[in-house]
């Protein structure tokens, strides 16, 4: 099982290296790679650099440079958050995100200082009195406790984005590699958790074996999403631009609310825009005569519907009347939700039964 374990270091490694080289040789395939995927990368470069060193033997069998790959604990968890966010709001890296990783460079001095610069006596004697195996534990902690957090915050800023998008898009966003992303990571930290905590009743070795497992996890995810995002770099464009802002300095009154709701039902109806299955809201702002917070102010106050349900209910509305026509006997009912506009089965079968009740097929059942 160590051979196997120890091929999958050395084969991380030069994967890792690789994807470093391209991404700095490269400038085609650098436009590709996001810029935190790759911090991603040179994290477990370093965390599998010192596992290389150790399992050749060049050096002798050193743990000095098992601790090299201790190096990396605590900056993957910023990581997961930086990245999360650069995708979902089309950030780049700027000088302020570094203040996230100052835990994970005080961490890393300190790991060099205490486990790296001593001599052999020095760190002989700490084992021996089992100071060496205690520091080792609380650096763990450490850096579960602030890898968590950061996962947290990332989790909190993909739900955050996904509740805002309903405000300003009418389809259902395609995120499933971030989200699978959020799950595997977290998974991976959960475990490790526990594994930690059996370690304080008697079970160190559980949590010293699995922990090399977790984080090959770990290095094989994120080079699997780098290869993913180099060869289907049209994923990231799948998620739009979303800008939220307040009407709350709006000037329109009641009754200028009812105008418009009466003209915004009166462009549904005649224009039909919500036939466009990527509708935004800035574009039905735009051909009410309006701005988007305004709009949404309409939408929220007004009708008492945010604008992915408006659109989706004037869909179903469509839905419902295409299924009386002739074409729309010759269709499924997927087909005739995309000629409503939907663009997802799933979307149109919970906005349907969100509205309706049931479903589309007991719906027809019953009225048929």
């Amino acid at each position: 099982m160590q051979t196997i374990l120890n091929q999958l270091v050395y084969f991380g490694f030069f994967q890792s290296v690789f994807l470093l080289v391209t991404y700095f040789v490269s400038s085609k395939k650098r436009k590709y790679i996001n810029e935190f995927m790759i911090v991603f990368v040179f994290v477990v470069t370093i965390g599998l650099l010192g596992k290389v060193i150790y399992n050749t033997g060049v050096f002798g069998e050193n743990f000095r440079f098992i601790s090299l790959s201790e190096l990396s604990a605590l900056l993957f968890g910023p990581t997961i958050y930086l990245f999360t966010n650069s995708i979902l709001h089309k950030t780049k890296f700027s000088k302020t995100d570094l203040i996230h990783y100052v835990p994970g460079i005080s961490y890393s001095l300190f790991v060099f200082i205490y486990f790296v610069i001593p001599e052999d006596m020095v760190l002989g004697d700490r084992i021996k009195t089992g100071e060496l195996q205690r520091v080792i534990y609380a650096c763990h902690a450490v850096g579960l406790i602030v890898n968590i957090t950061y996962w947290y915050l990332g989790v909190k800023v993909f739900k955050t984005f996904i509740r805002a998008s309903k405000n300003e898009i009418s389809y259902e966003l395609h995120t499933r590699f971030i989200t699978m992303f959020l799950y595997v990571t977290g998974f991976c930290l959960l475990l490790w958790t526990v594994l930690l905590v059996t370690s304080f009743f008697g079970f160190p070795m559980l949590e010293r074996n699995a922990r090399p497992y977790i984080w090959i996890v770990l290095t094989f995810i994120i080079l699997f999403i780098n290869y993913y995002l180099m060869i289907s770099p049209q994923v990231l464009k799948e998620i739009p631009s979303i800008k939220l802002k307040k009407y709350t300095q709006s000037k329109l009154n009641d009754s200028d609310l009812e105008k418009l709701k009466l003209e915004l039902n009166e462009l549904m109806v005649k224009k039909k825009p919500y036939l466009n299955n990527k509708l935004l809201k800035t574009e039905l702002a735009k051909m009410l005569g309006v701005n988007s917070p305004e709009l949404a102010r309409l939408l929220n106050e007004s009708i008492g519907m945010n604008f992915f349900e408006y659109v989706n209910y004037y869909r179903i509305k469509e839905f419902v009347s295409l299924a009386e026509t002739e074409k729309g006997k010759q269709l499924t009912f997927f087909g005739l939700a995309q000629e409503a506009g939907f663009n997802s089965k799933t979307t149109f079968n919970k906005s349907f039964k969100k509205l309706m009740g049931v479903s589309p097929s007991v719906y027809f059942t019953q009225n048929t």
